[in-house]
Order: C-alpha cells, then sequence, then structure tokens
C-alpha cells in the first residue's frame, strides 16, 4: 500500500504543478481584469492555496506513508483527501459545462478517490 500511497503524493504533485500554470493557462493576466479586483484576488488567493494543499498532501504521503496506512490519524487524513477529490467531482457538475472534456476530467479526478481511499480498506 505504500506505492499507492506515493502515487497519491505523485497525483497531488501534478495538480500543484498543474495549477501553477493557471495564470498562464486562462492568461489570468488579462482575464482577471474583466471582473472586480475582490473577485480576482480571491480566485488567485484560492488558487494560492490549493497549491500549497496539493504540495503539503504530496509531502505528507512522501515522508509518511507507513503512518498514513497504520494510524487512525493517518486513515482520516487519507479519507479526508478521498473527500477533497470526491467533492471536486460533485462540483464539476455543479459548475463547469457537461461536455466529453467533463467525462474525462471526472475520470482522473476519481483516481484521487481510489489512490486515497484504497489504502484505508484495503490490508
Amino acid at each position: 500500500m505504500k506505492t499507492i500511497i506515493y502515487l497519491g503524493g505523485i497525483y497531488n504533485l501534478l495538480f500543484a504543478i498543474f495549477h501553477m500554470g493557471f495564470w498562464k493557462m486562462f492568461n489570468w493576466g488579462e482575464e482577471l481584469k474583466k471582473i472586480d479586483v475582490t473577485n480576482s484576488a480571491v480566485m488567485q488567493v484560492m488558487n494560492v492555496h490549493l497549491i500549497y494543499y496539493f504540495l503539503f498532501t504530496a509531502v505528507i504521503c512522501f515522508v509518511f506513508p507507513t503512518e498514513l496506512q497504520s494510524t487512525k490519524l493517518g486513515k482520516a487524513f487519507l479519507l479526508t483527501c478521498a473527500g477533497f477529490w470526491l467533492l471536486r467531482i460533485v462540483q464539476q457538475f455543479i459548475f463547469f459545462e457537461i461536455n466529453a472534456g467533463a467525462y474525462v476530467l471526472t475520470a482522473i479526478l476519481l483516481v484521487g478517490v481510489v489512490l486515497f481511499a484504497l489504502p484505508v480498506f484495503k490490508k
């Protein structure tokens, strides 16, 4: 199960890198000027905090895999991470346009649910 936990760390590390590219990918330098300053700031602050969360989670997975799979606190952490990705899947269908890309992204997000839940339920 340590390998699955390491994969969860890599998964979150990749999402941190992906989110670091949002400013360029979504042309936030120009696009965020079209909304008010507060909303622009909120989007950027939330994105920076997501990057922090992804990096933090990755480090925890890389440094404490044994503790994550063998302690109540570790299992609670893993389930919280699985819940994070499950909630993100739900939000996909509430806030974003539903098209083929949405289903591809949903499959990618489901990988996160499985990677973090599996070590909790599998011996």
